[in-house]
């Protein structure tokens, strides 16, 4: 008599099967992944807060180390791994639920933390690339947390954007040729450039007539956008400015630097928003090799992608960063808001050249008064 199909056996096997696969390992998995969500998260959230602050000038954008970073740091993390290890594997090692609970609590203080300190180090000059990996790893949390709560949907789209943010990071890297290790742990910025002290010379200011008369007669001009054409929201007046210009006779170029703005690709945007033609846009190494037959240039709210000290001054933390060599045009034009540093804290050389031509004030606001000499 077969009695493998009998209700009987068919119980009997369900209760060996329970018996000879427990679910612990299954509920170590899953409370790995919640810790890794937490870790994550917390990290993305608070070292998001931070690259706002110092983007928006909320709070300083120079690079701060406090004293012991290493050795905070390292206590941090293996205070971390204790936590996810405690609450991951609290049934197993019989822990209190309270005690587990409280432990989940430590590990949410402590990611958050954790972005704090990971993120005070890093010069405003490089918030463009944190920006970049904590994009990346809001994608990795949003996945982590798809495993927990059995979403697929989640689990894809937070790879995706994972490894978008991974690959923006690596692009951005490339383009200051630095390592992403060079970025997050030299504490760039957090000390005054040894080089300030022997830049000579002085910011010399110019009227916007000035600049006219001298913009009237070009016959050719390279304007370069950086984060404060963007913060001034003065891409359509700079587009009016552009065809104004070739109104007049003169080629116009926009050359762009990868690491311009937050993210690559962001002063493309921008320009492409106010309707720039795409073939007047040039690349870094496309717009080099002719800077010197350039008449004009005219640097909009850009810092470190135009600093020569980045060519010519290896005591500089910049020092070996491609950068658009505007100072070999015949004249050069910097709009800025003051005299200040930028984010990352560095004085541009540029500024104090003999062919450079400070006009300060909002990029926005400058540029429509040329437009309107014009």
């Amino acid at each position: 008599m077969d009695l493998a199909g009998s209700p009987v056996c068919w119980s009997a096997g369900l209760s060996l099967k329970k018996t000879i696969t427990p679910a612990l390992p299954w509920r170590f998995t899953r409370r790995f992944a919640v810790s890794l969500a937490v870790l994550i998260g917390g990290i993305t959230f608070t070292g998001s807060l931070q690259a706002w602050g110092k983007l928006s000038g909320k709070i300083s954008g120079r690079a701060i180390l406090i004293p012991g970073q290493t050795f905070v740091s390292i206590l941090l993390a293996l205070s971390i791994v204790a936590s996810m290890v405690l609450f991951a594997g609290g049934p197993a090692l019989d822990l209190d639920s309270s005690i587990v609970f409280y432990v989940f609590l430590v590990l949410v203080v402590l990611s958050l933390v954790l972005g704090i300190i990971g993120v005070l180090p890093i010069g405003g000059g490089d918030m463009p690339v944190v920006i970049a990996l904590l994009n990346s790893c809001s994608g990795l949390a949003a996945a982590a947390a798809g495993f927990v709560i059995y979403n697929n949907v989640l689990i894809v789209a937070g790879c995706l954007v994972g490894c978008s943010g991974l690959i923006l990071t690596i692009i951005m890297c490339k383009a200051m040729n630095r390592s992403l290790g060079n970025v997050l742990f030299s504490g760039f910025g957090a000390t005054t450039q040894s080089s300030d002290s022997e830049v000579t010379g002085e910011m010399k200011a110019a009227s916007i007539e000035d600049a006219y008369y001298v913009l009237e007669s070009a016959r050719s001009v390279v304007i370069v956008p950086g984060y404060g054409m963007a913060v001034a929201q003065a891409q359509h007046a700079v587009k009016e400015l552009g065809d104004l210009l070739e109104a007049n006779g003169c080629e116009v170029r926009y050359a762009i630097h990868p690491v311009a703005g937050r993210m690559p690709g962001h002063m493309n945007v921008l320009l492409a928003e106010a309707d720039v033609p795409y073939e007047q846009l040039a690349e870094m190494h496309d717009v080099n090799p002719i800077m010197t037959t350039v008449d004009v240039a005219i640097v909009i709210g850009a810092n470190d992608v135009v600093n020569p000290a980045a060519a010519n001054d290896p005591a500089s933390p910049i020092y070996g960063m491609p950068i658009i060599n505007v100072h070999e045009a015949k004249t050069v034009y910097a709009l800025k808001r003051g005299k200040g540093a930028g984010f990352s804290g560095l004085v541009n050389t540029l500024f104090f050249l003999d062919n450079t031509r400070m006009l300060y004030g909002d990029a926005k606001g400058t540029v429509s008064a040329l437009v309107a000499e014009f």
